[in-house]
């Protein structure tokens, strides 16, 4: 299957195939004609996945590779002269390319750091990870975290080429399954009811697997027309940020070693809703809905924490802009809407999330 983001000098295709990896070689050589390629990985997926694309690949390339602790917290700003430095060793010029290839962190963390090397060297994503199959891969956005957030120094940086093999979910743990079906939930609640429908007729994500090149494609066109229309993330983009703005204060409050993003997602999606709910935003039963999908998925809903110790985090939140704040909303599922709204939104400080 094949897809393409349509961004004029930007644009770039999407392949999504079992067993791509196989043929990296054929479909970057696509989109790349220099010499030299470093693959940026992590110490989880560089030893399952990094020696054989390394192979594919040096039948006509010379292949590098840097291989990273895995993990939220490498995904710092002082892990960014780690990849430039291993850039300047290889003697790495404009022409050459980076490949990213892991879950969200690495993409992130990578492609930060070849949108900023030498003002930007070509990028490929091979995403890993369920959550950057169906997200953080396609879109542009690279990023890295500073002590007081998430994602605070980042930039839009888009790939030459995206490379999404189903198959490589065969080896996730349970954990980075469930991080990523928080992500294809939040896609059905914003813009796919049908997509949300087709994931409430299923008992877990074992059941999925056949329907999973499918739940990616659909994942991926969802976002395809949603960066099109807004490459910048200034208006209808920002419906992606759907359960985020909790979600990121969530993960800085444990200090990104409890929940991941996706179940950080997961409890912002069913408690804003919930809110929302209260004060007649959204339709009375959608957060139930939603409660019921992510106990189905073995996704949180709640983290036990107090609204009131998350406020300060959301009014550092790059989504906060002079004390307004947009937040994603639902009509109903599959129908999203941006909510302008003051921090006083979160005014119930001892309400336990």
């Amino acid at each position: 299957m094949k897809l393409t983001v349509n961004l004029e000098k930007n644009s770039y295709p999407i392949y999504i195939e079992n067993h791509i990896l196989a043929d990296a070689g054929t479909y970057i050589k696509e989109v790349f004609h220099g010499r030299k390629i470093m693959i940026v990985s992590d110490d989880n997926v560089y030893p399952i996945y990094g020696d054989a694309l390394s192979e594919v690949l040096e039948a006509d390339f010379e292949v590098f590779h840097l291989v990273l602790p895995h993990g939220e917290a490498t995904k710092k700003f002082e892990s960014l002269p780690l990849i430039y430095d291993a850039l300047l060793q290889a003697r790495f010029s404009r022409s050459d390319l980076l490949i990213a290839l892991g879950g969200g962190m690495i993409g992130d963390l990578a492609g930060f750091a070849a949108a900023s090397f030498l003002r930007g060297i070509k990028l490929v994503q091979i995403p890993t990870s369920l959550l950057a199959q169906v997200d953080s891969s396609v879109g542009g956005k690279v990023a890295v975290d500073l002590p007081q957030g998430k994602n605070l120094v980042g930039a839009f940086y888009q790939p030459s080429l995206v490379l999404i093999d189903p198959e490589v979910l065969q080896t996730l743990p349970d954990h980075f399954i469930h991080d990523g079906m928080g992500e294809v939930i939040k896609y059905g609640c914003i813009q796919d009811p049908e997509l949300f429908s087709l994931l409430e007729t299923h008992t877990s994500f074992a059941d999925l697997k056949d329907e999973l090149g499918n739940i990616i494609y659909r994942c991926v066109d969802c976002k395809r027309v949603v960066v099109e229309e807004d490459q910048f993330d200034t208006g209808s983009r920002m419906l992606l940020n759907f359960g985020h703005t909790l979600a990121h204060t969530i993960e800085q409050y444990y200090h990104y070693e409890r929940e991941s993003h996706g179940e950080a997602v997961a409890i912002g999606m069913y408690q804003l809703t919930k809110l929302a709910e209260e004060k007649g935003l959204t339709p009375d039963g959608t957060s139930i809905r939603i409660q019921d999908l992510l106990t189905i998925y073995g996704l949180p809903s709640s983290c036990g924490v107090a609204l009131g110790a998350l406020t300060e985090a959301i009014a550092l939140d790059k989504k906060n802009l002079n004390n307004h704040l947009n937040l994603i909303l639902l009509h109903g599922i599959g129908d999203s809407y941006i909510y302008p709204a003051a921090l006083d939104f979160f005014d119930d400080t001892e309400r336990i999330v």
